[in-house]
């Protein structure tokens, strides 16, 4: 079987971490955090040799969502008009109310109100398939309350979204947000997982598990 690979485009207003998800020589792939202009995301894999099959989400920040909407769009017209599958966007099941609020979801706050729903919300711990690639949705509150993980076994990394960074963590000041949650969720979900497992963060560069664990300053005793 070919191997998993992921790429990333960086997006909108707080340079926000785009990544689709795909096997090498395929044609499909899995968007995560669709950041803003969801029809430059669609057309920018589309010319490469893409067709979005899945979306999936790891928390409701504005700034992770902004692009949603059109992208799904998109992405459905192309389903329909070929007869493939609908696109479905997932999600953690406690992330519902915060993607329904413009309050809460800070995009109110940040000049452009914008309020989505997912298609499918996910317990801790669900594994999901799409076009052929399967991951697990880890539940990592303190961010937000419904923030999440996508872990890629096969491929030994995953998508953490703002959960944490490359020696730091997410903010827990906005709304649901929480740093003893937070740490607790990191030093409980993640930092069980290898050493050389490697972390896709919402913003800034690709770690692991192992550096954060020796180097992260929030996660110390």
């Amino acid at each position: 079987m070919a191997d998993i690979k992921i790429g990333r485009m960086v997006l909108g207003t707080c340079g926000t971490n785009t990544y689709f998800v795909y096997r090498e020589g395929e044609s499909t792939c899995i968007v995560i955090d669709p950041a803003d202009y969801g029809r430059q995301i669609y057309a920018n894999l589309n010319k490469n040799g893409f067709r979005v099959t899945g979306i999936l989400l790891t928390h409701g920040h504005f700034d992770h969502i902004w692009g949603l909407e059109a992208l799904r769009a998109a992405a459905n017209e192309v389903a329909q008009n070929h007869h493939y599958d609908p696109v479905l966007v997932y999600a953690c099941e406690e992330e519902r109310e915060l993607l329904g609020s413009a309050e809460l979801n800070v995009s109110e706050m940040a000049g452009r109100a914008c309020c989505v729903d997912a298609d499918v919300y996910l317990r801790d711990g669900a594994e999901i398939t799409i076009c052929g690639i399967t991951c697990q949705m880890i539940h990592t509150p303190g961010h937000t309350a419904g923030g999440a993980c996508y872990y890629f076994k096969e491929a030994g990394f995953v998508v953490c979204g703002d959960t944490i960074f490359q020696e730091s963590v997410g903010r827990t000041d906005f709304p649901t947000g929480s740093m003893s949650t937070l740490v607790r969720s990191i030093r409980e979900k993640l930092l069980v997982l290898p050493d050389e497992t490697k972390l896709y963060p919402g913003h800034g560069e690709v770690t692991t598990v192992g550096h954060e664990r020796q180097y992260n300053p929030f996660l110390g005793e």
